[in-house]
């Protein structure tokens, strides 16, 4: 049992939450029962009084009914919490010829206040305190001025009535301010399950960028050894090399990424201290592809010069992304195509980066994809702060084109 169930009795129904455990919520908790027990006793005390003092002055039949009436109105505030307003109305009506039960229509009165608008409340109060001043005349007590007696009951019906209302009100800010406790409750588990989602987007377009590229290398490599056995051993020799270079890049790119999944304490093998492609690297990158066997031009036309600002990180990493996802999906969808990888830029003006390739001379063999390179790229490049666009060239090849910030 939680801290939160054991607490559960110190609450009014109405505010209790099924707890963890399963438990429903009650009809009435133990504290609805210390009040309700309270009340009771309280109006039979009133009554008691009221009972007392008539009995100088009554027959013993009017003692015996007010007994009667008395222990009735008292055993009915049990009812008040299902029905408050009918329970006050038949009450009230009752205490014009019974004022014992007196105690009872103050704590019936008590319970209208609290549950029911002050629309509601206003004609109960009216109806009651009519009710005490005609019951002033129909039994009067010798012992007390009827004028007083009719400001005293007025008085204690707006005393009782003003208290309910207070805990009423007292009652809706609470509620007020669980259900907005709910709310911001709510809004922060969706604010925390989009961070997730959208941490879990750039895990896989990181991933995807990242291997994507070491993969295909293995690919093509991979199917020339299968398609050309007779290959020179030079060439095997050569395409091993590639196949294992390549393998032991896409182990230490997934090495870096679950490096950057770890808490820093569990980050030991340093795998996220690995430099991050940046345009510098666009040279090796192209010179990589062209080992591989694909036929790449890179046209870079860069402001390098020493007073004008670098291309910023983020900036260049989106640019070999791009060139790198690019050159990817030429080697699978157009092999054997010339690739032109074309860079260009100054500060102020932006980075434009286009991939483009021809289309292929012959048919090629289907290569499964789902299109997430692409549709990462466009992301990476919006949160970058610019653009991608991508799609069939004029001269029936495929084109991608990016522009990205470069600030002056």
């Amino acid at each position: 049992m939680t801290r939160t169930d054991r607490q559960r009795w110190l609450l009014p129904s109405h505010l209790v939450e099924p707890g963890e455990s399963g438990a429903a919520r009650p009809r009435r908790t133990v504290r609805d029962w210390i009040v309700d027990t309270s009340l009771f006793l309280l109006a039979a005390l009133v009554g008691l009084v009221a009972a007392d003092a008539g009995a100088e002055y009554s027959s013993e039949p009017v003692i015996l009914f007010d007994q009667l009436v008395g222990a009735a109105a008292c055993c009915a505030l049990w009812l008040r919490r299902r029905w408050p307003v009918g329970l006050a109305v038949a009450l009230s009506l009752v205490s014009v010829v019974a004022p014992v039960a007196g105690g009872a229509v103050l704590a019936s009165l008590f319970s209208v206040a609290v549950r029911r608008p002050f629309r509601e409340v206003a004609w109960i109060g009216a109806l009651a305190v009519a009710a005490s001043t005609v019951q002033v005349f129909v039994r009067p007590d010798p012992t007390l001025n009827a004028g007083i007696a009719v400001v005293l009951g007025f008085v204690l019906i707006l005393l009782v009535t003003a208290w309910g209302m207070l805990v009423r009100s007292r009652r809706q800010l609470v509620e007020a301010l669980r259900e907005r406790a709910r709310r911001a409750e709510a809004e922060a588990e969706l604010r925390a399950a989009q961070a997730q989602r959208l941490a879990r987007e750039a895990i896989a377009r990181e991933m995807h960028d990242i291997l994507a590229h070491r993969l295909t290398l293995l690919s093509v490599h991979a199917g020339a050894l299968e398609f050309r056995p007779d290959a020179p051993p030079e060439q095997v020799a050569r395409a091993a090399g590639v196949i294992r270079d390549s393998a032991h890049e896409a182990l230490q790119d997934l090495r870096e990424i679950i490096g950057v999944l770890r808490t820093p304490g569990e980050n030991g093998d340093g795998g996220g201290d690995r430099p991050q492609p940046t345009l510098a690297t666009l040279d090796a990158l192209v010179a990589e592809s062209r080992e591989a066997g694909a036929d790449v031009v890179l046209d870079l036309d860069v402001d390098t010069a020493e007073d004008t600002p670098a291309v910023p990180a983020s900036t260049g990493r989106t640019a070999y992304r791009i060139a790198q996802e690019g050159l990817t999906n030429a080697r699978k969808h157009a092999p054997g195509t010339k690739v032109t990888v074309t860079v260009r830029g100054r500060p102020g003006e932006g980075l434009d980066v286009t991939v483009h390739n021809p289309a292929p001379a012959g048919p090629v063999p289907h290569v499964p994809g789902s299109g997430q390179g692409l549709i990462g790229l466009t992301e990476r490049a919006a949160l970058a702060g610019g653009r991608m666009e991508h799609g069939p060239a004029p001269d029936g090849g495929f084109a991608l084109h990016a522009w990205l910030p470069w600030p002056p």
